[in-house]
């Protein structure tokens, strides 16, 4: 068999997580009109890890953010797997955000009373699901936090506060994760270590992972990035490296 015939047969089999087609968001009205996303068509695979930059003001968390459903477009669609986001109704669209979406904040939204323990299970509590022990335990075990489950957010360092709200993303086992700067409140041990664990739930667990970062060496963590500039893709890199991520983004202004 041909390797051309390989890679086609390979592309196929390749499963789109989720896709954005011609998105468009603009902020405001008038002269007063910002234009964040320009028709932006991309797909992110399956049981890959994207990155996503670009210069400040770029886009990058609008698409994050109407790619999660925590924000509409103006015109185009969203799709998480084969559910058009544009199409669902406020409940149904919160129960497809419970159900298959995980979300990792840069300012950690724990609730400050609730334990790191209470923390990582809400959304199964909210969903009245029991928790997955096993992955549970897994998930706890990988990110260090087991001698922290008692502790309430105000008793955890950024770092640990930072783990807890990645746990609490993947707890419910979600189709897709989507990170916005994860690591920007970070130091670069705690940097290292949620980058690790969010590489080694893609590599050893299938999970997708979509994360919109300025740090070319987080990005490098990443199987692809992709790299828009006013509102727009512009390119993307495969199997990145921080130099070449940099390269990449002194070519864009940012």
């Amino acid at each position: 068999m041909s390797s051309a015939l390989v890679d086609e047969q390979r592309a196929q089999t390749v499963r789109i997580a989720a896709r954005a087609a011609n998105a468009v968001k603009v902020y405001g009205t008038g002269n007063a009109a910002v234009r964040a996303l320009d028709g932006i068509t991309v797909e992110f695979a399956a049981g890959r890890y994207t990155a996503v930059m670009g210069p400040s003001g770029s886009g990058k968390s609008t698409l994050l953010h109407c790619m999660a459903g925590l924000d509409t477009l103006t015109s185009g669609r969203v799709f998480i797997g084969d559910a058009d986001l544009t199409t669902l109704n406020e409940k149904k669209l919160t129960v497809l955000r419970r159900e298959k979406i995980g979300f990792v904040f840069q300012a950690y939204n724990l609730v400050p009373t609730l334990n790191a323990e209470e923390n990582i299970t809400l959304p199964l509590d909210i969903a009245r699901r029991k928790p997955e022990k096993q992955w549970m335990d897994t998930i706890i075990r990988t990110m260090g936090l087991a001698d922290r489950l008692d502790h309430r957010p105000s008793e955890l360092s950024g770092g640990q506060q930072q783990r807890v709200a990645a746990a609490r993303a993947l707890a419910t086992r979600p189709e897709i994760v989507f990170a916005d700067e994860p690591t920007g409140n970070l130091d670069s041990r705690s940097s290292a270590e949620l980058l690790d664990f969010l590489r080694q739930a893609v590599r050893e667990y299938g999970q997708t992972i979509v994360m919109v970062t300025h740090d070319p060496l987080a990005a490098s963590y990443a199987d692809r990035v992709v790299f828009l500039a006013d509102g727009r893709t512009v390119g993307e890199l495969a199997a990145p490296t921080a130099e070449t991520v940099l390269d990449m983004m002194k070519s864009l202004g940012g």
